[in-house]
């Protein structure tokens, strides 16, 4: 049921106790701008989701009594991470009052308040799949699953890397489930990487004062690795797929050859499942190889869908914004399922020229989905980044995708890679249950 008030401004004492103030109503943020909220697009907190401390941070709220924006000066400001499947349409919103306050690392900031006992987000979900909910996860079974596979595959260096890392270090869903021996299999492959993403979640510089979210793979495994365990989670998975590329590593394209030779292997024992590849695009040469082998789908990952704004976060090496749309018609042309991975940003993503941007990537891509992902970082240092300076005219996110929607009515939405069954038959149904 929509909310008959704005929920108020949380904030947090420092000592990870998280409070209300009575005195202000929470609002939103979207590249600079603090603005209101409508009622209607709170929703409450997911399982899953989470509440962070911003030190060094002070809320932006609209004053109960005058209507005007003021600070919370009570204490540090607060923001939500919601799980996957939800996409956030607003940052949390606050000011930088201490020069000393520190970059934020990287997670997701969304704007989050507190309305009769409960915990509300500016939010929308974009995906019925329900493979990565925290309900579905049982500490004893995924801990025994793991010990399964690592008993099954003793001398896979491929394997131990999901399990002990992946899986039992991280908490990374998609090992979860592997470990379980359900739906998508994740298949790192790369320890190097063709781009310098700045938020990139498994290498940060030095230099840098946040640390990436997990360690990169270390090692390049053989095809023989990845067929040993890929083939039995194909033939045995409900609604299987073998998916390239995770978070853990660099750009899979990089070693596009082992993908290829596994791949050729794969579908000599079975032609059962979807084979997917998460990447940059950077090199459509490679997707022709791969899609030649037996490649089906692909997810490209981007920040925006304009040259000069992907460039910037992304800083490639040795390939350019063209090239991700040539891997993606390739596919294409191969009739293979593709997706764009999309970084959403309230601010950036929703100005009139990323709306048009793309708009024009979606015509001449013939895209067949977008996952509207929740961007991980410091919102200050991302803007600052770009070099955005002032704040353009925004639609907000709800309205981009609804009148994307309206324009390209059999674009999908949604958060995770569909399997198959999902691409060939009813895309809709929910195959996770």
């Amino acid at each position: 049921m929509p909310l008959n008030s704005s929920p108020y401004l949380l904030y947090s004492d420092g000592e990870g106790n998280i409070f209300e103030d009575s005195s202000l109503y929470a609002i939103g943020r979207c590249g600079w701008d603090a603005l209101p909220i409508d009622t209607e697009d709170w929703i409450e907190l997911p399982s899953g989701g989470n509440l962070y401390e911003l030190p060094g941070r002070k809320g932006i709220g609209l004053d109960v009594q005058t209507g005007e924006l003021r600070l919370c000066e009570k204490g540090w400001a607060v923001a939500a991470f919601i799980p996957p499947a939800y996409t956030g349409l607003f940052l949390a919103a606050y000011e930088t009052t201490d020069p000393e306050a520190p970059k934020l690392p990287l997670f997701c900031y969304t704007a989050a308040g507190w309305h009769q006992e409960k915990l509300y987000v500016p939010a929308v979900r974009v995906e019925q799949d329900i493979r990565q909910e925290c309900a579905g996860y049982k500490d004893e079974l995924v801990a025994a699953g793991a010990l399964d596979m690592l008993k099954s595959y003793p001398d896979n260096r491929l394997v131990r890397h999901l399990m002990d890392n992946c899986c039992n270090t991280y908490h990374c869903p998609a090992a979860r489930n592997l470990s379980l021996g359900r739906w998508e299999c994740p298949v790192p492959v790369s320890p190097a990487c063709n781009a310098n993403c700045l938020g990139c979640i498994s290498f940060q510089p030095e230099s840098e004062s946040i640390v990436s979210t997990q360690d990169r793979l270390t090692f390049k495994p053989k095809a023989e690795e990845i067929v040993e365990f890929t083939v039995p989670h194909l033939l045995s998975a409900p609604y299987p797929i073998v998916s390239f590329g995770q978070g853990c590593e660099g750009e899979p394209l990089l070693m596009w050859e082992t993908i290829k030779e596994a791949i050729i292997e794969i579908r000599k024992h079975t032609d059962k499942g979807s084979l997917n590849i998460n990447t940059n695009g950077s090199k459509p040469d490679s997707v022709r190889q791969l899609c030649e082998a037996g490649l089906n789908s692909i997810r490209v990952s981007m920040n925006s869908a304009q040259a000069t704004v992907y460039t910037k976060y992304y800083m490639p090496n040795n390939y350019e914004f063209q090239d991700i749309v040539e891997s993606l018609k390739v596919v294409k042309s191969f009739g293979g399922w593709t997706s764009i991975n999309y970084f959403v940003f309230p601010g950036m993503t929703d100005t009139e020229a990323e709306y048009e941007a793309l708009r024009h990537l979606i015509l001449e891509t013939d895209l067949d989905m977008i996952q509207w992902r929740n961007f991980n970082i410091d919102p200050d240092w991302y803007l600052s980044h770009q070099g955005i300076a002032d704040s353009p005219e925004m639609m907000g996110i709800k309205q981009l995708m609804q009148q994307i929607h309206e324009e390209f009515p059999r674009l999908k939405y949604g958060y995770y890679n569909p399997p198959i069954e999902r691409i060939k038959g009813s895309y809709e149904q929910d195959f996770a249950h």
